[in-house]
């Protein structure tokens, strides 16, 4: 189960009564709660890297946790430029750490999905039109 997890915030309160939520990242599997975000969970897992530098391969990982950086791209079930930080994860969800690419967006910051159900709902979406 997670390690790194903190178990009982002082603000927040304890953890109590949530529910397991297994999902893969880079073929490894890990196990988070209902509500985490991949981010959270990969942090509770002790993930730090999420991704590689584009240009330079250096390790990269979560920066502002608020969506603002894209830092924490990953591809989600084989959808690249997703943010961990924004996005839920799901049960079997496949989490693969992002990649050296060429250019690390390939559509204008006006098109992108802000988090993974967003993505989905405009895939839908263009699949029925």
């Amino acid at each position: 189960m997670t390690t790194n997890r903190i178990l009982n915030h002082p603000v927040l309160g304890p953890v109590e009564n949530k529910t397991p939520v297994t999902f893969t990242f880079d073929g490894q599997t890990f196990e988070g709660f209902e509500g985490d975000t991949i981010a959270s969970a990969l942090l509770a897992n002790g993930i730090r890297q999420l991704r590689v530098h584009e240009e330079t391969g250096a390790p990269r990982a979560i920066y502002c946790n608020i969506g603002h950086c894209f830092e924490c791209r990953v591809t989600v079930n084989k959808h690249e430029t997703v943010r961990a930080c924004m996005t839920t994860i799901q049960p079997d969800m496949v989490v693969e750490s992002g990649k050296m690419e060429p250019a690390p967006f390939n559509t204008s910051p006006e098109e992108w999905p802000r988090t993974y159900a967003e993505f989905e709902s405009k895939k839908e979406g263009d699949s029925n039109a």
